[in-house]
């Protein structure tokens, strides 16, 4: 890596990351789609070509031969248009393959050694290829077989001169783990039916009909047969081949029409004659391919539909986030310098007419310089919310749970450094959803519903925030477990019956805290939903959660679009000033001392409009000296934070302003941690303001 060039390596990984995720995304939408069309191979087989060129030029070795594993298997696909993919494994070895590869780059990030070892999964990739590449060659050997002896559906017949010696019925069990196994037993059919006088197996359909994998993994494979071969001939046969672990084989009596019984086994109605078989075998092989095409075209057409969003984020053209950082930053000091030149003291009672009419300009002027780079760091939340499909499919197939992932309102935009605060509690959540919430297809049958779950991902604009909803179908949370566990542990504040049900359900962010028993891969050791608070409320938003029992939990983040510069109202407090985000602010006013109450521990109230409402003194929070005592002298701001409406006491209200937020000095922040401070600006007199953290004062001091 010391020999690369860092512009190259940047160029290097922000195009295997773009290329990874539109290969994920194509190959989860071709698993809904229930196969892969000619454009989605298409599009696989470039992606991975691309990454093989890319990463050989790097000198990446392990990615490259991974990619060109991934690459020849895909040539093969394209070329070759194989009729009998399993697309389960398919799917699981690519989605594999990109799991190692993603790994790897993190490690190119962090300079760490590339010790991944692709060598097994290469080889399974190309035994895969070499297994298609058997099957297609059975397949067309097979095809040329029927066109030469009698054969309907399943049941087959030659004209063997060999004289057979017995029938027999076999149950075939392949080994656990070996995979494929309809196509293990379409392998063995082959090889038998020279062996054979007449032949029929069960389940039918073994090559078209995925689920007959399952079928022959419990039950075994059933075959029917009529040979000229002797049993232990028939023994050694069937233990010749690959990954066979169990064969019951009983002689059955020689007066048995095989026909018959093939008949009667599938419920068919007998035909006789040679021309008639060869006829509906060619009828129900024409209709076969009709269906499959059919199905091919709708496949298509579905994956193509899906598609389409990768193709238009395709279109948008990507700059270096630093760079965007660079530019918000002189945007910002460019409003604080306006703010400085027109907020000046040396202008106070000078008539400056012309001035101000140029101000207005420069400050129009400005405003659509911010709002243009703002929205150019506005991105899509759909990225993040569909890299929750992966997360969603792995789950499922681990826990045994069928759940629909529905997005809405992907579209919606947020500022590029507030999605990268939001991925991981989106994560944590979507686990927890579908660990604790959605329930298995037999409990949720069992409850009246359908078997497959559906998990909501949702994002809105709402004034200067946007929501994110997180909601299940799921059982909901149990007030009484929680309840229990909070008792169990210490962490009721006050009696059981004066908690209100949201309360209840917000005892879950608390950090430690699960109700799950057993603990999981997933969950259940409480590590993750005081995780999702403290991320959120990093970036200034909050976190609540509604549930009802049996109907499902619905988990609300709510966040600023921005976190650089936000609408301020200045206060002063002693000599100190503050600034409060605008849109926590209901009203203000300046009460009169009667107005407050004080109750018996000593904690200040107001009554407003018959409501009464807690009083904060800032002076007291932030030990304020030469602050106003008196509540005639001062204002009361009252401020709302999510459903709590709180009062807090300054000296006075300095004006509105937007401002420009900056974090708190590194040398603050490693003295201690100050509650109630989310950062601080520059206000246009030269004096810094802290800028109040609304959600700590109301969760901390109320």
């Amino acid at each position: 890596m010391e020999n690369t060039n860092d512009s190259m390596l940047d160029v290097f990984l922000f195009e295997t990351e773009q290329l990874i995720g539109q290969l994920e995304e194509c190959i989860l939408n071709s698993e809904r789609a229930g196969g892969y069309s000619e454009d989605s191979v298409h599009e696989i087989f470039r992606i991975m070509h691309t990454i093989k060129g890319s990463a050989s030029m790097m000198m990446y070795q392990n990615i490259a031969s991974l990619a060109h594993a991934m690459e020849d298997l895909f040539y093969y696909i394209r070329d070759e248009k194989p009729v009998d993919l399993s697309y389960i494994v398919l799917t699981d070895l690519i989605l594999e393959g990109i799991d190692y590869i993603k790994v790897e780059v993190e490690k190119i990030k962090n300079e760490d050694d590339l010790d991944g070892n692709f060598s097994e999964l290469i080889h399974r990739i190309e035994a895969y290829l070499n297994e298609l590449k058997d099957m297609t060659k059975l397949k067309t050997d097979c095809n040329t077989e029927n066109t030469e002896s009698s054969c309907e559906g399943n049941y087959y017949s030659n004209d063997a001169e060999e004289e057979s010696r017995g029938i027999y019925q076999s149950i075939i069990f392949f080994e656990e783990g070996c995979e494929m196994e309809n196509i293990r037993a379409f392998g063995l059919i082959h090889h038998l039916k020279p062996k054979v006088n007449e032949m029929f197996f069960l389940p039918e359909d073994i090559i078209e009909n995925d689920k007959c994998t399952e079928v022959i993994r419990k039950d075994g494979l059933q075959l029917y047969f009529k040979t000229w071969l002797e049993e232990a001939e028939v023994y050694e046969f069937f233990y010749q081949t690959a990954f066979v672990k169990m064969v019951e084989l009983n002689k059955i009596e020689d007066s048995i029409d095989l026909y018959k019984l093939y008949c009667q086994n599938t419920g068919k109605q007998e035909v006789s004659g040679n021309v008639n078989l060869t006829i509906e075998y060619e009828e129900a092989a024409k209709e076969e391919q009709d269906g499959k095409q059919t199905l091919r075209r709708e496949n298509k057409e579905r994956t193509d539909k899906e598609s389409r969003p990768a193709n238009v984020q395709q279109s948008i053209i990507s700059v270096n986030v630093a760079k965007l950082d660079k530019l918000m930053d002189l945007v910002g000091e460019m409003v604080i310098a306006e703010a400085m030149v027109v907020q000046n003291s040396d202008l106070k009672g000078l008539v400056l007419d012309n001035f101000y009419k140029a101000a207005r300009q420069l400050n129009k002027i400005t405003d659509e310089i911010q709002d243009t780079v703002m929205s150019i760091r506005m991105v899509p939340l759909a990225a993040t919310f569909h890299k929750m499909q992966r997360v969603v499919r792995d789950m499922c197939k681990k826990l045994g749970k069928e759940v629909t992932l529905s997005i809405q309102g992907e579209d919606t935009e947020v500022d590029k450094n507030i999605i990268e605060h939001i991925s991981d509690p989106l994560m944590h959540l979507v686990r927890n959803a579908l660990d604790h919430g959605i329930e298995l297809p037999e409990e949720r049958m069992a409850k009246g519903k359908e078997a497959a779950g559906t998990l909501t991902l949702e994002a809105k604009n709402a004034g200067s925030d946007v929501v994110v909803i997180v909601r299940d179908d799921g059982k909901g949370l149990s007030r009484e477990k929680i309840i229990g566990k909070a008792k169990e542990n210490g962490l009721l504040v006050k009696g059981e019956a004066e908690y209100t049900d949201k309360e209840v359900y917000g005892l879950i962010f608390l950090p430690g805290f699960s109700t799950k028993e057993k603990v999981s891969e997933f969950s259940g050791r409480g590590v993750g939903m005081d995780v999702v608070v403290k991320n959120i409320e990093v970036v200034g938003g909050s976190v609540s959660v509604d549930s009802s029992a049996d109907k499902g939990s619905a988990i609300t983040l709510k966040i600023p679009l921005t976190l650089a510069i936000i609408d301020g109202m200045n206060i002063k407090v002693g000599e100190a000033c503050y600034t409060l985000p605008t849109i926590s602010v209901k009203e203000f006013f300046r009460p009169m001392e009667k107005d407050i109450i004080t109750d018996p521990q000593g904690n200040e109230i107001i009554m407003v409009r018959g409501q009464c409402y807690p009083i904060l003194r800032l002076y007291e929070v932030f030990k304020v000296n030469n602050a106003h005592k008196s509540y005639e002298e001062g204002v009361i701001i009252m401020i709302e934070q999510e459903e709590k409406t709180v009062c807090i006491f300054a000296d006075e209200l300095l004006g509105q302003q937007q401002v420009v937020v900056k974090a708190l000095p590194e040398y603050i922040r490693r003295i201690r941690k100050i509650n109630g401070l989310s950062g601080c600006t520059l206000l246009g007199d030269g004096n810094i303001s802290l800028i109040l953290d609304i959600a700590g004062i109301v969760n901390n001091y109320f």
